[in-house]
Order: C-alpha cells, then sequence, then structure tokens
C-alpha cells in the first residue's frame, strides 16, 4: 500500500532530528516571597562543574578507543571474522574454555581469542573463586564465568548446549552469550568500541586486546572501522549531476563524525543538519529540520530512488513530518549515508532495513514548490 503525504493537525514536535518542546515551571519562592532562582542557579552552576571533572576525563579517554579509519576513507573488514591460529600461551586456557571460545567464535563470526581475552580477564576462564564466578552476584551484580548483568544476560543470553535453559553461570552458555553481545556491540567491524560497551574502561579495552594478541598464533589484526567499510562504498552508481556529486562527496568526508542532536557542523551532526549541511555546500538551500524536508522537495517513488535522494523515517502520529532523514548513496543495495542517533557516529547505513520502514523518498534539486504540510504534488 502507498503512504500519501496528507497534512497533519497540530505542532511539529519531530523524532531525533526535529524539535524539543521545553516545559517550563514556576520556580519555589521563600516565606519573603523572594524568587530562589539564583540559588538554584549557583547550585546547578556546581553540579555542572564537579560533573565536567569526572566526564571530561572520561571523554577523552574513551575517546582513544575509537582510533580507526574515519572521513572519507575506508577500511578493510574482510578478514575481521578471521579465526587466527592459537600461540603457545593458549595452551595455558582450559581445554573446555578453549573449545567453547573457538566454537562461538565460528558460530557468531568473531575472532574466538577476542572472547577468550575476556575472559581471561573477567574469572580467568571460570577459574576465579571471587563471589558471582560460580553463582551469586558480585558486588556490581554480575555473575557467571563472563560476567553478565542479569538484565543484560535476559536480552543477550544464549543455550548454547540446547539443555533447554539459558545459564550465565554455564560456560556453554555464558561464552556464546558474551559473543552474541559483542556482536550487537559492533564486532567484529568494531571491535574496540563493542569490547568498550561489554565494560566501559579504556584500560579494559587494552588488556583485553593484549590477551587476545597473545593468545593469537600469529598476528592478530584489532579491526575498527569507524567509518564506512571498504565493500560497501564498493559499487556505487555514479551522480546523476554535479549538484549531487558535490552533496555525496562532502557527505562521505563527514563519515566518522559523532551525532550531537543540533549539529550542522563541522565537527559534528544530527540528521537533518548532515543533509541540509550537504546540499548547501553543493550550493542548494534546503530547509534545516527533517519534517521540513519532506515537504520541501518533490517526492520519488520508491524504487526510483537515485543518489543524493533523501530517505525519511519516523512519521509518528501528531507530528508534522518523519522524524528521520538520510541521503540515499547506493540504492541497489539501499545504502544510506546518515547521522543516526546519540551515540553513534556518522555512517552507511541500510535504509531498506531500518526498522518500521522509510517513509518516502525527496529530491532535493526538484524543490515542489511548498512550504508546509501539504497533500503530494
Amino acid at each position: 500500500m502507498e503512504l500519501r503525504r496528507y497534512p497533519r493537525i497540530g505542532v511539529g514536535f519531530g523524532g531525533r532530528c526535529g524539535r524539543q518542546l521545553i516545559s517550563l515551571h514556576r520556580f519555589a519562592r521563600s516565606d519573603q516571597g523572594a524568587v530562589r532562582l539564583p540559588i538554584v542557579i549557583a547550585a546547578g552552576a556546581a553540579a555542572l562543574f564537579l560533573m565536567s571533572l569526572v566526564a571530561i576525563p572520561l571523554f577523552f579517554g574513551a575517546n582513544q578507543i575509537f582510533q580507526g579509519s574515519g572521513g572519507g576513507d575506508c577500511t578493510d573488514t574482510s578478514g575481521a571474522a578471521a579465526q587466527p591460529q592459537q600461540s603457545g600461551d593458549a595452551n595455558g586456557i582450559p581445554a573446555n574454555y578453549l573449545q567453547l571460545y573457538k566454537k562461538a567464535g565460528e558460530q557468531f563470526g568473531l575472532p574466538w581469542n577476542l572472547l577468550a581475552g575476556i575472559g581471561k580477564i573477567e574469572t580467568n576462564h571460570g577459574q576465579s573463586n571471587l563471589p558471582g564466578v560460580h553463582s551469586g552476584e558480585n558486588f556490581a551484580g554480575a555473575g557467571g564465568p563472563m560476567q553478565f548483568l542479569a538484565p543484560t544476560w535476559r536480552s543477550f543470553g544464549v543455550d548454547g548446549n540446547g539443555d533447554g535453559k539459558r545459564d550465565r553461570y554455564d560456560p556453554a552458555d555464558a561464552i556464546p552469550g558474551a559473543a552474541n553481545y559483542l556482536k550487537h556491540s559492533g564486532a567484529p567491524q568494531r571491535t574496540r568500541t563493542a569490547i568498550f560497551a561489554y565494560n566501559h574502561s579504556v584500560q579494559y579495552v587494552n588488556n583485553v586486546l593484549s590477551w587476545a594478541g597473545r593468545y593469537a598464533g600469529g598476528s592478530f589484526n584489532v579491526v575498527q572501522a569507524n567509518g564506512p567499510s571498504c565493500t560497501d562504498l564498493g559499487g556505487a552508481p555514479a551522480a546523476p549531476n554535479a549538484i549531487v556529486a558535490k552533496v555525496i562527496v562532502f557527505a562521505r568526508a563527514q563519515l566518522g563524525k559523532p551525532y550531537v542532536y543540533g549539529a550542522t557542523g563541522p565537527n559534528s551532526f544530527d540528521c537533518s543538519g548532515l543533509t541540509m549541511t550537504a546540499y548547501t555546500t553543493a550550493g542548494v538551500t534546503i530547509p534545516r529540520l527533517s519534517d521540513a524536508q519532506y515537504w520541501w522537495g518533490a517526492e520519488i517513488k520508491k524504487g526510483q530512488e537515485q543518489p543524493g535522494d533523501l530517505v525519511y523515517f519516523d512519521y509518528k502520529p501528531g507530528h508534522s513530518g518523519p522524524g528521520h532523514v538520510g541521503i540515499v548513496y547506493n540504492p541497489q543495495k539501499g545504502i544510506m549515508i546518515v547521522a543516526p542517533h546519540t551515540g553513534d557516529v556518522v555512517k552507511l547505513q541500510n535504509y531498506k532495513t531500518y526498522p518500521g520502514g522509510t517513509v518516502g523518498f525527496t529530491r532535493p534539486t526538484a524543490h515542489n514548490g511548498h512550504n508546509g504540510p501539504t497533500k503530494r504534488l
């Protein structure tokens, strides 16, 4: 069924790239009726200062783990899932654990030694007798040989031995569960990012990779593709005109830069900030927000999109338009260049498999002559 672009009633508060509603509340008053605003501001400023003492070192420390290909370059990820031979150090891993690491590595497409590195750091491959390893939980609530928190285990736990149970204390379940979680977090293409998601510590990431390297026979290359993979960049059709060529060149040059809500460059972007700035750079002025961009450009039927067209998502009831937008890069493969959401970076993503599906496509170089919600032409 074709989705028609009919008008929506109400004020637009778009999704990730839409508007934000700011709610104002009255300040409390003292017995004398004086507003306590200066006290509130002073307390808030002090709290922000203290938070910055923790957040700034964490930010710059965590930033070290995301060293990899960014900008317009691509990263060769073809060997990211390779299974290395084992070194002499790997002989110190209990035989049942070594077998489980290798089995899970093959099953989930991860280097087995990466799992072994985590198992070593977490519990010395289940040989530790600390609380939470064989039963119960440690002070942080983690349990089992791969140290899963209960909520994380509920989401990513695996019945690895087919006994009908998902037991985080059973290495036959815990090890493939860890592989499942790492895969979900970006491994093996974004290995450092995935390990950091497992435990938010730069030192932890380095320790795991150190042991992973020791367990591998020969060289072990850590793949961290902050930008696109070379495979994804291959095969894109030529831009249909000079304007779109400039848009694509600009968008590709931003790959790997962080998503920041409200940002329009040059160091970070939100989704509609990226699309607007890409077209502005090419000499075409389009609206700032995704919903306005949707109504501004001429509609393109699904299957007829070209590189440079905009693709939209997340049109929620009561909103004035879609809340998310990307730039079509390779329509044959369904690849777009997009600033996804907070915590991610500008990257290539498949719009054909985007949750909820696409809302539609527009071509900014063919302005439809309207500036607000309307039926399509």
